[in-house]
């Protein structure tokens, strides 16, 4: 069986400029990615638009033209999906990895496809596959929709939208602006202040006039059929009518994956364990990518501040070789 110099998983941006970067340097590779190419930016709300300007997330110096300050969703798949194409990168679509072990130096890679050997393996999995669940009692109601992509079904529904980020802004303003009845349910005291700059104003605004309803520092305790009981910040009880749940609550990597790869997970937001300076872990030869080095904290790293992953690897490789 043929043994790949480097085997990445996942077709994010940053897994294609890891790719981009070993072709470059003659490396033989393989993406193996279990959706299609930017599969998370794929599954993003159909008319998100990126915090970052077009150029921030342009990788091997491409160009990313946009005619929008803010690039959308559409943009980035035709840029990131564009590159691929060009590069004629080496991509298996639609092929899940199962399994990543190492015997006498050399990582056997196991997918719902096939087997593969590699002497480097770089995981650039992204966060965005496992909702951050709530674990109460009726989440898993066919009402409750941990992912949000656009407002149209939810017209003239009363809606319960949990968080305060930017998809559970999104989600809310756009919900309303449709004609649905909604409602924010915030654990904090206010709306995040990550919320995108041009948008939080009117998200405050719809709030304070009383278009949206925001309940802060409350919680969700149950979820049933036709309502939504949650407490306030006085620990009362309210059972308010419901249609939908837009559980806006984040995502996590996938962490049994990375147990299960043999790298350390650290401390309360299950840090993986690598050197910053390489990008390996404590896995020797195997080394993170992008937004899965922060491990809970899935805003510490994004695009524009991880596109240098691949280069930092793809050097920490090649002077192994030299």
């Amino acid at each position: 069986m043929e043994i790949l110099d480097i085997l990445i998983i996942g077709a994010g941006p940053i897994g294609l400029n890891c790719a981009i970067e070993a072709q470059k340097n003659n490396l033989n590779y393989l993406i193996i990615e279990k959706g299609t190419i930017v599969n998370s930016l794929y599954h993003y709300p159909l008319y998100m638009r990126f915090f970052s300007t077009a150029e921030k997330l342009e990788i091997d110096n491409v160009p990313f033209i946009s005619t929008a300050p803010k690039p959308g969703r559409q943009d980035a798949l035709e840029y990131y999906q564009g590159i691929a194409r060009q590069k004629d990168l080496n991509i298996h679509l639609y092929e899940k990895v199962l399994k990543v072990s190492k015997e006498n130096g050399i990582f056997q890679i196991e997918t719902t496809k096939a087997n593969y050997l590699a002497k480097n393996v770089v995981v650039a999995t992204g966060f965005y596959d496992i909702p951050n669940l709530m674990n109460i009692p009726g989440e898993n109601l066919p009402k409750v929709k941990h992912y949000y992509t656009e407002p149209y079904p939810y017209a003239r529904q009363k809606i319960v939208v949990v968080g305060s980020s930017n998809s559970a802004v999104d989600a809310a303003l756009e919900t309303y602006r449709k004609g649905a009845e909604v409602t924010m349910i915030i654990r904090h005291s206010e709306i995040s202040k990550s919320v995108k700059y041009w948008v939080k104003p009117d998200i405050e605004n719809r709030i304070a006039e009383g278009s949206i309803k925001a309940h802060f520092n409350a919680e969700i305790i149950e979820i049933k059929e036709n309502s939504v009981v949650f407490k306030d910040e006085n620990q009362h009880t309210h059972e308010i009518e419901n249609d939908f749940v837009l559980a806006m609550t984040g995502y996590l990597p996938d962490f049994d994956f990375l147990r299960n790869s043999g790298i350390e997970l650290n401390g309360d937001y299950l840090n993986p364990q690598y050197n910053f300076e390489t990008m390996e872990t404590n896995i020797p030869d195997l080394y993170l990518a992008g937004v899965v080095c922060g491990g809970k904290d899935t805003h510490l790293w994004f695009i524009e501040n991880s596109r240098i992953h691949a280069n930092i690897i793809i050097n920490s490789i090649l002077s192994k070789n030299s």
